[in-house]
Order: C-alpha cells, then sequence, then structure tokens
C-alpha cells in the first residue's frame, strides 16, 4: 500500500493536471483503504441538496443547502448516514448508456431541436446528466433493425471488412455524443456473434459456438473494428469478449465455456491485439450476469497467461428476471480475490415493455439500488443499456422490447424522460471520472447510500429510500453532521465543496 505522502503527491498531482487521461484513470488504485483525512473536511462548508421523490414534482431538484455543524453521538433512535472521507477505495471511470443501432435508427428520426435535446439530456454535465461512459455493439444485437456483419458471408481473410453500415445513424450519432460531453467519452465495444459461417449452429442466433478454425480470424475481426472506429476519429477504450456467453438467445448469441474464453483469450485474442498494435486496449471477460461471475473470474484470472490480458470482469444484472436474488457479494468476492482487476457493469435495462408504464417507480429504484450496491461492491464505472428507444421499446429485430431512461414517440416527435433518467443522473452528473469512493453506511436498512470524493475536492453522496414512509435522518461526515428530510421513495445528491 502507499504511503500517505506518496498518496498526497499523487492527488496534487492529478489536481494539477486537470484533467486524467482515460487510459490511467485507474492507476494507483486501491484494494485496502487508503488514509486522505488532511485533503477532506466539513469544517464550515455548506452541502447543496439535489432531490427525486415518487408523486412530486421533484426531479433532479436543488432543494436545499444545509451547513454542516460539529455532531453530538449518535444514539440508537436517531437513523443516521456516517461518510469517512479518510477511507476511500475504487477510482470512478464513468458512467454512461449504449449507442446500439436502435438508439441510433431513433435518433435520426428526431427533428433538430429534438435531437440537441437528447445529446444536451445525456452528454452536458451542466445542462444535463454528464454521461461519460459509452457501450456499442460490434456489428448486429438484438437491438439492430436486421442482422449483418462487416463482411461477406464466408470470408475468413476478412478482405471484405467495411463498417459502412455503422457510418449512416451509429457512428454520427457517437460523434456528437463525444462533442457534447466535452471532447472525452470511454468507449467500448462488444460482439453479440460472430458472423454465421464461423460458428457450428451456422447461424448468428440461438447460440452456437465459435468453431475453432476461425479463432484467429475472429480474433483479428476485433481489431478490425477498433481500427476502423478509429479511423473515423472514434477512440475505442476497450471490448468484450462476448455478451452473455452463457446464453443461447432468440437473437444474436455465442456459447463460451469459462475454460473456452479463458483459452480463446490467451491463445488467439490476446495475442492478436498486442501483435496488431492494440495492446493497450482494455479486454473484459464475462459480461454476463453476477451469479455465474466467480466461476468466470477463478477460471480465467487463475491462469497467468490469460489474465495477463485482462482489465477486469464485466457483468449484468439479469440474474433477478429468473426469479434470484441481486447477487452483489458476488463482486466483493472478485475483487477480494484478485484485487489487481476491475469490475465494470456493462448493462442493465427493465424488460416487458409497456408504455403505460413509462413513470415507473420501481423501474428508477432499479436502477438506484443496483448502483449504490455495485458501487459499494467496488464497481469502478456503470453502463446502462439502450440510451434511446421508440414508443415501442424499439427497434428489435426479435421483439426483444424494453425500457430506455428516453424514449421517443416518432409519431408525435416527443421525448418521454421515465424515472430511470432522473435516477441515473444522481449519480452521472455529479461524480465524475477520477473521482474515489468514500466509507459510507447507514445505520438502517430503510436508507441506501455510497459515496465519492472527486478531483475537484467536492465530496459527493447519495441516498437513496426505497420505503414507503419519510425519513429524517442525520448525515454525518466525521466529527461534523447535518440534519436532512428524504421523501418516501426517494433518492438524493448531497455535494459538499
Amino acid at each position: 500500500m502507499k504511503s500517505l505522502s506518496s498518496v498526497l503527491i499523487i492527488v496534487i498531482s492529478i489536481m494539477a493536471c486537470g484533467r486524467m487521461q482515460d487510459s490511467n484513470i485507474q492507476e494507483g488504485d486501491e484494494t485496502d483503504a487508503i488514509s486522505t483525512s488532511q485533503v477532506f473536511t466539513t469544517n464550515g462548508k455548506e452541502s447543496t441538496i439535489y432531490t427525486t421523490a415518487s408523486n412530486t414534482d421533484l426531479h433532479l431538484t436543488k432543494t436545499g443547502t444545509v451547513t454542516f455543524k460539529a455532531a453530538d453521538q449518535p444514539v440508537e433512535t436517531e437513523i443516521s448516514v456516517f461518510v469517512n472521507p479518510g477511507k476511500t477505495f475504487q477510482t470512478f471511470l464513468g458512467l454512461g448508456g449504449a449507442i446500439t443501432d436502435a438508439s441510433a435508427e431513433v435518433f435520426a428520426k428526431l427533428d433538430d431541436a429534438r435531437q440537441e435535446e437528447l445529446l444536451t439530456a445525456y452528454y452536458d454535465v451542466n445542462n444535463g446528466i454528464g454521461y461519460s461512459l459509452c457501450r456499442t455493439p460490434i456489428h448486429s444485437c438484438d437491438f439492430s433493425s436486421e442482422s449483418f456483419t462487416y463482411i461477406e458471408e464466408g470470408d475468413k481473410e476478412l478482405r471484405t471488412f467495411n463498417i459502412g453500415h455503422d457510418t449512416v445513424y451509429k457512428i454520427p450519432l457517437i460523434k456528437r455524443a463525444i462533442e457534447v460531453a466535452g471532447g472525452n467519452l470511454v468507449l467500448f465495444a462488444s460482439p453479440w456473434s460472430p458472423p454465421a459461417f464461423m460458428k457450428d449452429n451456422n447461424n448468428m442466433l440461438q447460440g452456437g459456438k465459435l468453431l475453432p478454425e476461425y479463432f484467429d480470424a475472429w480474433a483479428l475481426y476485433y481489431t478490425r473494428f477498433i481500427k476502423a472506429y478509429e479511423e473515423e476519429g472514434i477512440t475505442v477504450w476497450g471490448i468484450t469478449i462476448q455478451n452473455e456467453p452463457m446464453a443461447t438467445q432468440t437473437w444474436e448469441s455465442c456459447i463460451f465455456t469459462a475454460e473456452e474464453e479463458r483459452d480463446f483469450l490467451k491463445n488467439h485474442l490476446g495475442p492478436t491485439m498486442v501483435k496488431e498494435g492494440l495492446g493497450d486496449k482494455n479486454i473484459i471477460v464475462w459480461d454476463h450476469n453476477r451469479d455465474l461471475l466467480n466461476h468466470r473470474a477463478n477460471v480465467i484470472l487463475e491462469d497467468p497467461e490469460a489474465s495477463r490480458y485482462v482489465w477486469g470482469v464485466g457483468f449484468h444484472w439479469y440474474e433477478t428476471w429468473t426469479g434470484g436474488d441481486p447477487m452483489y457479494i458476488n463482486l466483493d468476492n472478485m475483487k477480494e480475490s484478485f484485487p489487481s482487476k476491475h469490475l465494470l457493469f456493462t448493462e442493465g435495462c427493465n424488460g416487458d415493455f409497456n408504455r403505460d408504464r413509462y413513470q415507473s417507480w420501481p423501474n428508477a429504484e432499479h436502477y438506484g439500488r443496483s448502483m449504490i450496491n455495485d458501487f459499494n461492491q467496488g464497481t469502478v464505472g456503470w453502463t446502462d443499456w439502450n440510451i434511446l428507444l421508440d414508443q415501442y421499446g424499439g427497434p428489435n429485430h426479435v421483439e426483444n422490447y424494453c425500457f430506455a431512461p428516453i424514449h421517443a414517440d416518432t409519431e408525435t416527435g416527443e421525448l418521454i424522460f421515465t424515472p430511470s433518467y432522473y435516477y441515473i443522473g444522481h449519480f452521472s452528473k455529479f461524480i465524475r471520472p477520477g473521482a474515489k469512493r468514500v466509507s459510507t453506511a447507514s445505520s438502517r436498512s430503510h436508507l441506501l447510500c455510497t459515496s465519492f470524493l472527486n478531483i475537484d475536492g467536492s465530496l459527493v453522496s447519495v441516498v437513496m429510500n426505497q420505503g414507503d414512509e419519510e425519513i429524517n435522518y442525520k448525515l454525518y461526515v466525521a466529527s461534523d453532521a447535518i440534519q436532512v428530510h428524504i421523501p418516501a421513495h426517494a433518492i438524493q445528491t448531497f455535494i459538499t465543496q
């Protein structure tokens, strides 16, 4: 673990530089808590409160400013949240959503004013919620209007590789998002399936497996994608190896056991990335639910030859769709077992689309609950699924419709902002890349909470009330506190600087 003096030098250097490069954000990430108590105090400081609450007009609304005061010993009859800025953990990479073919096609149907409204709402940190992270598929997925690849069928040598399909809708949207985000958006890409001829079922849909004779061709395909996007001026930060590698889906899918993913990475993809001059790109394994995450991590990361190519482990939240519990503890187990590797939430959405449920509050609380718990278990970044869908929850070529934080009615041109958008904003707008998570705990299970210390010195705490009753509580930062009220089914963000 670094000494206190070393940590303070790093913090001062970062603040002097202004902004770290994306590829360096995770440097110095520590598993053990680092003492930074001399960096932040609340002595005489004010905290600005933003609130979103069910059955009110509060949507990321500034609801007050409170000054911290010296606090007495808390008592058991009070409800309290305790923040210790002297203990910090993982470094925040970013928060954002996926720009899919579906999102880009819907976006293209909007008039200029609505397009600007959507881009500002997501990517402008001052007038929107400041997305800083983006995922995009490598050729088609379920949220495309049709299945397609970047090569002609049977082209093992990739001579016909061409991303022309993406230049119509998706790449223009990504470029505009990057511009509104200030020229900096961490983007990673994921494949849903290799081309049909490379698989044992000769079908991009319905699972199947990559045939051994195409291991090297498929590995090269990732590098062609990265280079083609970067020729378009879009920096690709990293890739996941396979979206949901244990799911046989009615849409694009491909099965990799843990051993198969390990061997493909260490014998083909990893060496090919290095050979093609892309060894600095970040590779993420698993990219599926929390339930089997530990087995995948154990198999791949226990192998030194495979592990050396791995930046981290990606995960989704869909284990709850089959009646299971959200296995947050599995994330903590991974970080304890492999402290040098990172956790990244790569996809989540609410399914069973119904336009009558645009304003579903449980959908929003699903986001808040997941983000708080995922961050508290060591996750460095969080990626929602489609940033935009239409009034039918698509387009989707296999009718696998779902919710997005914002929908567009393509008949009226209206944008529909759901409560999920505002819940996400309580994190993405205020917690900025490079922030350090801070020790935070609640005295009662009624309240979920997490905190981050930004590079600019501001402390951000997010508190969520899942219950049916309003709650009065105290927010303690070290030995100071403020008295706070949170409505039922609400989320609050505190910015103290």
